[in-house]
């Protein structure tokens, strides 16, 4: 039994160092383009950080590399080595080739003899210009000499799909795959592009909004599935690596955001169903936050939730269009068709994406065909609704031409009506007219009293600050003008909240009323103004007057208001007046106001060096 038992573990051991020895591959003189995917081995990054570390691990910490392993989305940085050599006598080429354009960096090492004799840096992190060969996907030619065995070694460190269909081939078999593989994607960009384009060439004669959001879905679909192949890294931001990152988060959400107002439109949403309206019009705008929020969130999170996304919206966009299938739509019916099509693809594309299920099949082949199937039927959706359309225009237009010459024959009635009628009216007018013109001499009378009344400040009968501020802007000009110096004075009641305050508000309005009175005598010419500012506050405007002037204007009233024998039931009521001056010509459109800030600063320091006094504004204030 124990000998058994001995023999059982050294079984056990043998069969555990075979099942973890490496594979090498022979290359014959032309297999075509071979597929590497049973000859590759993994490790994580994490078990070592550079080539010397990788080359010196022992066949334990290398395992089988398997799609459920790398099919997914942003695992982390991991080594992949696979090796092969040459069984002919003469040298051969050969071609490595990495199909997934989404890889962010993958680091090539290639090793013979125990030698780097080469290293690469590849990836849609770097700009297009820095690969080997230009190709959409990663290509590195290398030569294989006899019985010489080559080792590669990459290191592969990406956000997104870590999908590896890594393949093998002479110059010739890859030339042959690379004309297929750019006639049928070609073929693919093409019919969506001129599909896009006919639309839009439509959307702008007709003005019709389902064109519209045709366009846009057609178009953005477009631009997504060649950044998905790789031709807009390509051939429209080569230099711009980062933009690679952030266009198809962009450009998911987009597409969502065009494909559901497509369908409120195609539906007819508006007149059949406000809830499923409303679910797309909900749809459409959580589809904008995609829009701005994806592309800055980690990128494999944003792939998910992009992802689960498009798959959501697939199947709520089916489900409404059954339903409205089943109501008996015609368009619907269509839409339905067409629609199933980019389901299936779409659910399974992004199946592969987040490796739930593996195909022998590129990652975009169902969502291709599904996506062609659907925008092919699509166009014929909006033809039919496009003729439809158009024949309810012409049964419209037939039937306003029915309308128009009933409107025409009523209209040549009415006129005879009119011609019967005119000779009365014009009696009837001639003795309104009378009537309206006296009626509009005590209207512009009323009107002019008005005016002058809006004018006026209710309490004191001097005029109010709206009036006072047209006649600054007014007075301005005139100075600008003709560059006369103006002045303006401003005036505040000393202490006027103690009136108030001891003797009523009574007593305050008496106060403010007698004050307007003597100010109004002060003044002489008839183009100065007097106005009542705010609450004690008063302001005059003296056109053509220089500082000096102002001052003696100004001293002169400050006497006179300081000497107004003011009582009010028997109790005299002192009262004092400050007197802030600013006077200079007006040079701008801004120096009217910039004069009353002037004057007002001046007041304040009037006020604050003890009130009763008058003070020039002067650049030191």
């Amino acid at each position: 039994m124990k000998h058994l038992s001995v023999i059982l573990f050294c079984f056990t051991l043998i069969f555990s160092a075979q099942s973890r020895a490496e594979t090498i591959l022979a290359v014959g003189d032309d297999d075509g383009v071979l597929q590497l995917a049973h000859w590759l081995y993994y490790t994580q990054a994490k078990n070592a950080d550079d080539i010397d570390s990788v080359r010196d691990l022992d066949s334990r910490s290398w395992r089988r590399l398997t799609p459920a392993y790398h099919n997914r989305i942003g695992i982390d940085a991991f080594w992949v080595k696979f090796s092969f050599y040459n069984d002919n006598k003469i040298p051969i080429k050969r071609i490595l080739s990495l199909a997934n354009p989404h890889i962010d960096l993958a680091s090539l090492y290639h090793v013979v003899n125990g030698e780097v004799i080469d290293r690469a840096l590849m990836g849609n992190s770097l700009p297009f210009a820095q690969r080997p060969i230009i190709s959409n996907h990663f290509i590195y030619p290398f030569n294989l000499e006899p019985n010489v065995t080559h080792t590669f070694y990459f290191r592969i460190e990406t956000e997104g799909s870590a999908y590896l269909p890594l393949s093998l081939s002479s110059p010739k078999s890859f030339a042959k795959h690379v004309e297929f593989s750019s006639l049928t994607k070609g073929f693919q960009l093409g019919a969506l592009t001129a599909i896009g384009l006919f639309s839009l060439f439509i959307a702008i004669s007709s003005h019709s909004f389902s064109y519209r959001y045709y366009t846009g879905y057609v178009l953005s679909v477009t631009l997504l599935v060649a950044t998905l192949e790789g031709f807009a890294f390509r051939f429209i931001w080569p230099q711009w690596p980062l933009l690679q990152k952030y266009m198809i988060p962009f450009l998911i959400p987009t597409t969502i955001f065009f494909a559901l107002l497509f369908t409120e439109k195609v539906l007819q949403l508006k007149y059949h169903n406000l809830r499923m309206l409303r679910i797309c019009r909900y749809g459409a705008s959580f589809a904008v936050m995609l829009a701005l929020v994806t592309p800055w969130l980690n990128y494999s999170l944003g792939l998910y939730i992009n992802i689960i996304s498009v798959l959501i919206v697939s199947a709520v966009l089916m489900g409404m269009a059954i339903i409205q299938a089943l109501k008996g739509h015609k368009l619907a019916k269509l839409y339905t068709l067409a629609w199933s099509g980019m389901l299936v693809g779409s659910f399974v594309t992004c199946a592969m994406y987040l490796g739930l299920i593996e195909l022998p099949v590129s990652h975009l082949t169902p969502l291709m065909l599904g996506l062609l199937f659907e925008i092919i039927l699509m166009a014929a959706v909006l033809a039919i609704r496009y003729n439809d359309e158009r024949k309810s225009k012409l049964k419209i237009e037939q039937e306003a031409t029915i309308q128009a010459q009933r409107i025409r024959e009523a209209r040549e009635d009415a006129l005879r009506v009119e011609a019967q009628s005119n000779e009365k009216l014009e009696q009837k007018v001639q003795e309104r007219t009378l009537e309206l013109e006296v009626a509009l001499r005590e209207l512009n009378e009323a009107n002019q009293k008005l005016t002058e009344k809006a004018t006026i400040d209710s309490l004191t009968g001097v005029k109010n600050r709206a009036a006072f501020d047209k006649r600054l802007l007014a007075e301005g000009r005139l100075s600008r003008r003709q560059q006369t110096p103006m002045a303006l004075l401003m005036l505040d009641i000393d202490r006027f909240k103690s009136i108030n305050d001891n003797h009523g508000h009574l007593a305050g309005d008496q106060t403010l009323r007698l004050i307007a009175k003597t100010l109004k005598e002060q003044l002489k010419r008839p183009g100065d103004l007097l106005s009542r500012f705010g609450g004690e506050e008063f302001a005059i405007i003296l056109p053509n007057t220089d500082e000096e002037g102002a001052m003696q204007v100004a001293e002169l009233i400050r006497q006179t208001i300081s000497e107004l024998p003011i009582r009010w039931k028997e109790r005299s009521i002192p009262l004092t007046i400050s007197i802030g001056v600013s006077a200079e010509i007006v040079d701008g459109e801004q120096d009217p106001t910039k004069l009353l800030e002037q004057a007002d600063k001046a007041l304040y320091r009037a006020k604050n060096e003890g009130r009763n006094r008058v003070m020039v504004y002067t650049e030191s204030l």
